[in-house]
């Protein structure tokens, strides 16, 4: 039981905190202004728009990952706030698992409104010269009715404004998303402007995997590094990650030192599969398990990693 508590305070700790708020709007502000930009592409606009939103949605999900592993992992051993858990009857393990768990969950529904917002920006940009207005100026709306909603509940029941407006932006947001596509379902042609759900959701399936392994490799780290560092090193990973094929792939199978760093980095390209949403070619599931199977592996390294580490380090002791 301690481990679901702890991992529910987890979740409640990362989506009180202002930031979690602030990167979740501008994340899905820059998805939503994105089919602005299909008005200087000629055809295929929803695969730039979608491209767009994936390439915001990874890049906004490291930042706010790094961000709540050094808030609610690197700030509580700093100040010593886990000594009094720590007194209780917890493992060690069973803390750091519970706190991987807990910011994957909140993680994963930045992802999911991001991903809604995909969705309904896919629709906005509707066709070459011209844009829907009406879903998008019902989409902004959206997200100021969930920050009205945020600010009054924090003004009536003293709630937290960041949490409750984040909840409001997934659950409108989701709405929004599921009624978009249910009224313009979209098929898949060749020269059909919107994006099949069908090829959409196993790429969004890939992409919540490759958020969940940034998380197990932030909280990781957050045993060690302070926020600034732990950023930077994450950084690195993530870039090499993305060119380890290039730099790496030759010598992935000989006994060399870049046969260990292609087996050490995560290879963030298996969960990026633009040329499918390119192609309009859906994604075998023999592929999602096998990535699933890949994200599992590395996220139980990870997460054995991050365990070994706190095991060896000093409650209370600084960070830095």
């Amino acid at each position: 039981m301690s481990f679901y508590q702890i991992a529910k305070n987890t979740l409640r700790e990362s989506l009180r905190e202002p930031i979690f708020y602030l990167l979740l709007l501008t994340a899905l502000v820059i998805i939503g202004c994105s089919p602005m930009m299909a008005l200087f592409v000629f055809r295929d606009q929803s695969k730039l728009v979608c491209d767009t939103g994936l390439a915001t949605t990874l890049v906004f999900s490291l930042v706010c990952s790094v961000l709540c592993a050094s808030h609610t992992v690197a700030r509580e051993m700093r100040n010593g706030t886990v000594l009094l858990l720590l007194s209780k009857p917890v493992p060690r393990w069973s803390f750091i698992l519970a706190k991987i768990a807990g910011i994957i969950a909140a993680m994963t529904i930045f992802v999911i409104a991001c991903e809604s917002a995909i969705l309904v920006s896919i629709r906005v940009a509707k066709d070459q010269f011209e844009l829907d207005w009406a879903k998008f100026y019902s989409f902004i709306g959206a997200l100021a009715a969930a920050s009205l909603y945020g600010a009054i509940r924090n003004y009536l029941h003293r709630k937290p404004f960041a949490s409750s407006a984040s909840i409001g932006i997934f659950v409108l947001g989701g709405l929004m998303a599921v009624v978009v596509s249910v009224l313009v379902p979209g098929a898949a042609t060749a020269d059909e402007p919107v994006i099949a759900f069908s090829i959409l959701a196993p790429v969004f399936v890939l992409l919540v995997l490759a958020v969940w392994l940034m998380v197990a490799l932030t909280v990781a780290l957050s045993t060690r590094l302070d926020m600034v560092a732990n950023l930077t090193v994450v950084s690195i990973v993530f870039f090499l990650g993305l060119v380890s094929d290039y730099f790496f792939g030759a010598s992935a199978n000989t006994f060399s030192l870049g046969a260990l760093c292609y087996a050490l980095l995560p290879n963030w390209q298996l969960f990026w599969l633009a040329d499918a949403i390119a192609s309009r070619r859906s994604i075998p599931a023999s592929y999602l398990l096998l990535a699933a199977a890949y994200a599992a592996s590395y996220i139980a390294f990870l997460s054995f990693g991050a365990v070994m580490l706190f095991q060896q380090k000093e409650a209370g002791a600084d960070t830095k």
